[in-house]
């Protein structure tokens, strides 16, 4: 019978069977894993949704004195709120070690807002033209210019992917942020003062001894 006791010439020998992992174990793993996670889609979502957003988003040609010319505005001119957002979603990200308990629920929930406004804001932004016709205007010098042969590219839908995965980075903070570490005890300041340190006194040397006297401290009595 597996795991049962074997008898070999009259002994009795147990068999040692394998003890499944602990509970805390496998916590301790899942916590690594998603922490992991959330740092990755985090990073690479932010930096995404801040580089698709400087690239071209949309073209089109305004008519100028009976010929044409060519205009382009990039994410940044469409709209600005995907690197804003993006930017803020870093700062959450970092802002997650540094906070506990319900602090690091309410940074992680930003967290998730910020890429899920990203994502939103670049995708109503994919079929906007308000950007060129303003270039149109400022172009031709009329007002009332619109542009003509408006394209779009695939740019503000990278742009919303990048900020889908912040969304998700938010997310798994919010399911296990409660287990992740926090920022280091040595690096946070308590307020309490410092303990002054004792300047050594030489007894060889008068200005030592007069600079204790006017501190208060006996001279001479043995550190």
């Amino acid at each position: 019978m597996p795991g049962g006791p074997v008898r070999d010439s009259g002994r009795v020998t147990a068999v040692p069977v394998p003890q499944p992992r602990s509970a805390a174990a496998s916590a301790g793993e899942g916590s690594r894993r998603s922490l992991a996670a959330a740092l990755l889609l985090g990073g690479v979502g932010a930096t995404v949704v801040l580089l698709a957003s400087g690239q071209i988003w949309a073209e089109g040609t305004a008519a100028v004195g009976g010929g044409s010319v060519s205009l382009d505005a990039d994410g940044g001119d469409v709209t600005g709120v995907p690197t804003a957002l993006a930017i803020v979603g870093l700062a959450a990200l970092v802002a997650v070690f540094a906070v506990r308990s319900g602090g690091r629920m309410l940074v992680s929930a930003l967290l998730a807002l910020s890429g899920a406004g990203a994502a939103v804001a670049a995708t109503l932004g994919a079929s906007d033209s308000d950007a060129l016709d303003e270039k149109a205007a400022r172009t031709t010098g009329d007002a009332a210019a619109t542009i003509d042969a408006l394209t779009h590219t695939a740019w503000p839908y990278v742009t919303a992917a990048g900020g889908l995965l912040i969304l998700l980075a938010g997310l798994l903070a919010l399911r296990y942020g409660k287990q992740w570490p926090a920022m280091s005890g040595r690096y946070e300041r308590d307020g309490s003062p410092r303990p002054r340190k004792t300047a050594v006194v030489d007894p060889d040397r008068p200005e030592d001894l007069w600079k204790a006297l006017d501190r208060g401290e006996d001279p001479t009595r043995e550190a």
